[in-house]
């Protein structure tokens, strides 16, 4: 008998563990969901823009800018490289009203990207992150020869090593 009475208490035991485990399953799905919907609808999101009514938020108005090209350019890569070289193209983006002044001073800007990609060593180029270096480089150097606020970015187009 005392037997069946500790059978019957650890049952009861068991089924009242039952009830607070279903609940916290049961609020932590709901609580999944609710965070995820206020996600998906943009609520938690600090400084997003509001939707418009066609139901997104439409893109920022393209800034005045005017692309000048950059000659395409074969430079040897010297005597450690073995008669190999290197094919740079590029696009300058400018201010719509300095494309006049920065294509009047391309001389200048191939003069610069020639004698700076000479001057690179041939390990250097083939790093594959080395690019970023050397484009934000470039730029710098462009900066500087074409005059403050006149060149906004380098656009490489082409960048071949044979």
């Amino acid at each position: 008998m005392a037997d069946q009475v500790a059978a019957g208490a650890s049952a009861g035991a068991r089924g009242g563990l039952r009830r607070p485990l279903m609940i916290g399953a049961l609020l932590a799905v709901l609580g999944g969901a609710g965070g995820f919907l206020a996600v998906q609808m943009g609520l938690l999101a600090p400084g997003a823009p509001p939707e418009t009514a066609a139901g997104q938020a439409g893109p920022e108005p393209m800034s005045d800018v005017a692309f000048v090209p950059v000659p395409p350019l074969v430079i040897s890569l010297g005597p450690a490289a073995e008669g190999r070289h290197l094919r740079f193209a590029a696009e300058l983006e400018v201010p719509s009203a300095h494309s006049a002044e920065v294509a009047a001073l391309m001389p200048r800007v191939l003069d610069l990207l020639n004698t700076y990609l000479r001057a690179v060593e041939l390990r250097q180029l083939e790093d594959p992150g080395a690019l970023v270096i050397l484009r934000a480089q470039m730029l710098r150097r462009l900066q500087i020869v074409t005059g403050e606020g006149r060149v906004r970015d380098l656009l490489i187009t082409e960048f071949v090593l044979n």
